[in-house]
């Protein structure tokens, strides 16, 4: 039949061949796995709020220029950050990125400091309200985020399966769907409820090119099954998903006990993501994942995951016809 297009408005304005878009993944999405997804036709992104500062991020930048001619993206995870985001910030208007996402926080004052550069803005939303905020703040798109996927997620439980449509229908921008979506199966089923393309974080975590992760950790995601997530710090009013394991039980313990932040702080840190992440320290710390993990089963690399997904997702669409 030929090869399958899968233009979307999103592949447009983004400049992409497929409608695929790695997640931020706190300390482990720089320039090596970002340059391998924009490579794939994907659109790959480097996580700014982990890097130590603005002389890393403009070399992560400027590494993933040497890498790929593709579009790429910065992503800015600002939600614990106050306004300290804003020299990172600078950087991306400064190296003029092609495009910049907005995670876990209000998008305000980025969306109105991007206004008239020429950078494409993606906003991670929970919420229908949410959504219809950052299309009227200027986003042009918003990428959707249910309960099923990793890190830190909205506070109703409310799943992609329902999100993703309810959110379309209230807004004119693009939809992205996330959470849950780790191929093909998932990209067909996003596409089918309204989404104009898919966010994918915890399948480019099991990846040759995301060189931070300790085999340890991807490991833990190869062998996840459909109970191996739970949220933890909802009583915080910041729930995220991770990776089961003695050290998310603690933390869930704790927060039955109602213990506060302060209590919680040293568990839930960056700090104790890293020892796990990247140090492999499986009693020591956490991990984020989304319930996705359960169907992931190789580490491939990003190109590999790209191309089967798309793959698959032809097949289907083939047999839909």
């Amino acid at each position: 039949m030929g090869e399958v297009k899968w233009q979307t408005r999103v592949t447009s304005l983004l400049g992409i061949k497929y409608p695929i878009i790695q997640g931020g993944l706190a300390y482990l999405a720089y320039a090596d796995l970002a340059a391998a997804v924009s490579n794939a036709g994907g659109l790959g992104q480097i996580t700014a709020m982990s890097l130590p500062d603005e002389k890393s991020l403009r070399e992560e930048i400027q590494k993933v220029r040497s890498l790929t001619d593709k579009p790429f993206g910065v992503n800015l995870a600002i939600g614990q950050h106050g306004r300290a985001y804003e020299h990172m910030l600078n950087v991306v208007l400064e190296e003029r990125v092609p495009v910049l996402s907005v995670t876990g926080g209000n998008p305000k004052d980025i969306l109105n400091k991007a206004k008239g550069e020429n950078i494409k803005t993606l906003v991670l939303v929970a919420a229908k309200r949410q959504a219809i905020k950052a299309e009227e703040l200027g986003a042009d798109v918003v990428m959707v985020v249910g309960q099923e996927g990793g890190g830190h997620l909205g506070r109703g439980d409310i799943g992609t399966m329902v999100l993703t449509p309810y959110v379309r229908e209230h807004v004119s921008i693009p939809v992205v769907a996330s959470g849950g979506i780790v191929d093909g199966k998932g990209m067909m089923a996003a596409l089918a409820l309204g989404a104009e393309g898919i966010e994918m974080g915890t399948r480019f975590i099991a990846t040759t090119e995301c060189v931070d992760a300790h085999m340890a950790y991807k490991q833990a995601i190869l062998h996840a099954d459909e109970e191996s997530t739970v949220v933890i710090k909802r009583s915080l009013g910041t729930p995220a998903r991770a990776l089961r394991n003695p050290w998310t039980e603690q933390i869930l313990e704790a927060e039955e006990r109602g213990q506060g932040y302060e209590a919680l702080k040293g568990l839930i840190s960056g700090q104790a993501n890293r020892r796990y992440a990247i140090d492999g320290e499986e009693k020591s710390g956490f991990g984020w994942a989304g319930q996705g993990a359960a169907r992931i089963e190789k580490i491939l690399s990003a190109e590999e995951v790209i191309h089967s997904t798309i793959r698959e997702a032809e097949e289907i669409r083939n047999k839909w016809r």
